[in-house]
């Protein structure tokens, strides 16, 4: 089978072993799967990556062969994979256990992928298998972040630095399905303007005066997920006894806080990281109730992954980038 494998420190579209399925396994013929920012990550940050891996945490297909030990899933059934190895419950934190398909487990750049039967969910009927490819790691992340940690609610007003990214997609869907207020920010006029399509209902200028433009604003709650370049920026704007949820940070990973700002402000900041398998039956739940369809911005074929790399690195997308495996 075709696979994009990381060996001797480069990415290459080879061909791999296809897989066997073990007890409690089933093999997925991978129909579409969907790029993160991780993946950029996987061969720069970990030196004990065993080569050669199959990148990939996002995928949906079809199940081709079951293993032994393994009820309630059929030959044919269509599904999604869910990234999040061995958290099935919500909770404060991971299990010591937790992993990300992808590192050290081969992922879903694959023609087909053997995987435990417990990460697989059925794949909603109202997406295509390229959209349902997309939701499982940045909706779930998106999900977490504004509802379990930011504990959103009807009337809140939110603030997300980034607007293109594939999480924030899902933020401005979700928390508008929850009666909230939505602001974003981007460098970008045409990032701003699809933001504001998509439901957000103010969008300002990442390089702009926030405390200027958002001086009549009352925000409860900031999602961030770029570091360096926003953290101090989004606490300039959040309320006194605001909250802050952080699940990642695309610019520089160490900032530096004013701590006396900090508690004379009676801020509250959080954590967050992509979640529990219940948090994904959650998301999914709401995903199906409000026909919500992710936002793709291109499908590379799979011969084209290098390429949609680039386009990964470089920021140039406004939602989510996907790899079709099989037409």
């Amino acid at each position: 089978m075709k696979a994009l494998i990381h060996v001797n420190g480069n990415l290459k579209i080879e061909s791999a072993n296809e897989p066997i399925a073990k007890s409690d396994e089933v093999i997925v013929a991978i129909h579409a799967a969907g790029l993160n920012r991780r993946d950029l990550m996987v061969p720069t940050r970990r030196g004990d990556v065993k080569e050669p891996l199959i990148l990939g945490s996002d995928g949906a297909g079809v199940i081709e062969s079951i293993g032994e030990n393994v009820e309630g899933w059929s030959i044919g059934d269509e599904v999604i994979i869910n990234p999040s190895l061995r958290w099935f419950d919500k909770s404060a934190f991971p299990p010591k256990d937790f992993d990300i398909l992808g590192m050290p487990d081969n992922g879903t750049f694959a023609e087909k992928i053997a995987i435990s039967a417990e990460q697989l969910e059925k794949k909603p009927s109202h997406l295509s298998m390229e959209e349902a490819a997309v939701i499982a790691l940045s909706a779930l992340t998106g999900y977490r972040a504004l509802f379990t940690q930011g504990e959103l609610k009807k009337g809140d007003t939110v603030f997300i630095p980034g607007a293109g990214s594939g999480v924030a997609t899902y933020l401005i869907q979700f928390a508008k399905n929850s009666g909230a207020r939505v602001i974003v920010s981007s460098r970008a006029i045409e990032k701003r303007q699809k933001a504001l399509e998509l439901g957000a209902d103010v969008a300002i200028d990442t390089k702009g005066n926030w405390q200027d433009e958002l001086a009549d604003e009352e925000i409860d709650l900031v999602i961030e997920s770029v570091g360096r370049a926003t953290f101090n920026r989004s606490l300039d704007v959040l309320k006194p006894g605001g909250k802050i949820v952080v699940f990642g940070a695309t610019t520089e990973d160490v900032v530096e806080l004013d701590l006396r700002k900090f508690f004379y402000g009676q801020y509250k900041l959080f954590g967050s990281t992509m979640g529990s398998r219940e948090e994904l039956r959650e998301m999914l739940g709401h995903i199906e109730l409000y026909g919500i369809k992710p936002v793709i911005d291109k499908v590379y074929p799979l011969s084209e992954a290098l390429t949609a790399f680039e386009a990964l690195k470089n920021s140039e997308q406004f939602g989510k980038l996907v790899l079709q495996i099989k037409r």
